[in-house]
This record gives structure tokens, C-alpha cells and sequence, in this order.
């Protein structure tokens, strides 16, 4: 029986034959909990690819696309936020909310995005919310063109 580092050296540097775990919570509930093969974060800063084998981290989640790929299937998950670990070959997501990205309405996002851009903001606080407002909205409807 091989050992773990022989192992590690048969599958090559920084490789590992384990599966990877991907699972998303929000506050009311867990989302999904699966094994994938590719795990696509919208971190805060730019995206980030995760396979097997990945080195820990811990990121800040932008408003995005979670990508996840299982066999030679995609699937696409609109994130709002919040945070992701990886660590030992699994990848939590702690986010606000997570919609699959069939679940996007394009229309009724579009007409929120454009009363939005229209209503005022004057005070630091208002400016701040519409913004975050108005990329959250854009982020969804990019998600939503993509299908």
C-alpha cells in the first residue's frame, strides 16, 4: 500500500486523486453540497478557478458568477457577496444569497437597474447603495445573458 506522500508524488506536485467538495450556505439554508470537479469564485478583486488539490485560502466574495463543473457539465450561480474558503479539498461559500442563474429574471433585473439609475442619490449613504445596488444588478444580468 502506498503511502500519503507517495501518493501525492504518483499524482504529480501539489495534485491529489481526492474529489473536491463544493458547498454553498446562505443564512436560511444550504444551497447545494456536491462533489465537482472545477469551482469558478467571483471573489471581491477578480475570479478564481479552485481544482483539487488547491492550497487553503480564505477570500472575499465580490456580486458574481459561481461557476461549478461537474463530468462535462456547467452550472452558474448568481453570489451576493460574502466569503469563501477552501481547505482540504473542500470549498465552503458563505453568501447573502445565491440563485441559480436559470432562476434570473432578465427583464424584471433590467427594469430594477433602470429605476435605479434614475433615482437620486445625494447623502454618502445613498450614494454607497445605489452602488452596491446597481453592481449587484448588473452582476445578475450579465449571469442572465450568458444562459
Amino acid at each position: 500500500m502506498a503511502s500519503q506522500t507517495e501518493t501525492a508524488v504518483a499524482d504529480g506536485p501539489g495534485l491529489t486523486s481526492r474529489p473536491l467538495q463544493c458547498q454553498v450556505v446562505t443564512p436560511e439554508k444550504t444551497v447545494f453540497a456536491k462533489t465537482v470537479d472545477f469551482v469558478a469564485l467571483p471573489l471581491f478583486d477578480g475570479e478564481l478557478g479552485v481544482l483539487p488539490g488547491r492550497a487553503p485560502l480564505l477570500g472575499r466574495l465580490g456580486y458574481g458568477e459561481l461557476r461549478i463543473k461537474v463530468g462535462g457539465a456547467s452550472e452558474s450561480y448568481f453570489v451576493d457577496g460574502g466569503f469563501a474558503q477552501v481547505r482540504d479539498n473542500v470549498v465552503t461559500v458563505l453568501t447573502n444569497r445565491a440563485l441559480p442563474a436559470a432562476k434570473i429574471e432578465t427583464n424584471g433585473t433590467a427594469e430594477r437597474l433602470d429605476e435605479i439609475l434614475k433615482r437620486p442619490a445625494v447623502t454618502d449613504a445613498e450614494i454607497a447603495e445605489k452602488a452596491k445596488a446597481v453592481a449587484q444588478l448588473r452582476a445578475m444580468l450579465h449571469i442572465s445573458n450568458k444562459r
